[in-house]
């Protein structure tokens, strides 16, 4: 059974072993997991690192306090604690300072009309992205990811989030600063 086939496995018998009355974790699972898995593969480029994004929030919600109700809002819920749990793991990569050449992921196949050098140097940036958002607070890291990983608009985001539009607004200006001064060495070089 492989890494992936073991995480649904466990997910799967966490629902069942722990049914709450309503609504059913099984079926919210089936619902949400694609959502989740996706958030995360966004945030960190990588499909095993996603994958466990999805298994910790799975678990994390069926291991809830006491049993508390859930959000009306579960979606959207779910979406947060991936990002939340995707960026964690981006923080902790960045903290490691080394890796193992099993954990290069392969760049995947380009348009035949892309020149491999600019293939290269987007998949370079985005890993750079990754890891400066890495250094930011998990508000500011958060907000960022729903806007330019997820394509929600601000007002959606502020909705999301339970705070207003020009909050919203003020913290994704303060972020692309500080990650204009945290790439710009990078982008320099690239010029």
């Amino acid at each position: 059974m492989g890494d992936e086939a073991k995480r649904e496995a466990n997910v799967q018998q966490a629902l069942t072993a722990n049914p709450g009355p309503e609504p059913d974790l099984d079926q919210i699972y089936r619902e949400h997991h694609r959502r989740v898995v996706q958030a995360a593969y966004r945030v960190t480029g990588n499909a095993q690192d996603a994958e466990d994004v999805l298994q910790t929030v799975f678990m994390r919600l069926v291991r809830r306090e006491g049993g508390s109700p859930l959000s009306d809002s579960l979606g959207n819920y779910l979406h947060r604690a991936a990002i939340n749990a995707a960026l964690d793991i981006v923080r902790s990569k960045r903290s490691a300072r080394t890796s193992a050449l099993e954990g290069i992921e392969p760049t995947l196949a380009a348009a035949a009309e892309e020149a491999p050098d600019k293939v290269q140097d987007g998949s370079e940036l985005k890993q750079q992205i990754r890891l400066a958002l890495g250094k930011m607070s998990a508000k500011a890291a958060e907000i960022f990811a729903l806007r330019y990983f997820e394509g929600y608009g601000n007002h959606e985001i502020a909705k999301m989030l339970g705070t207003s539009r020009s909050t919203v607004n003020v913290i994704l200006h303060r972020t692309r600063e500080k990650l204009r001064k945290e790439m710009s060495p990078y982008l320099g070089e690239m010029s």
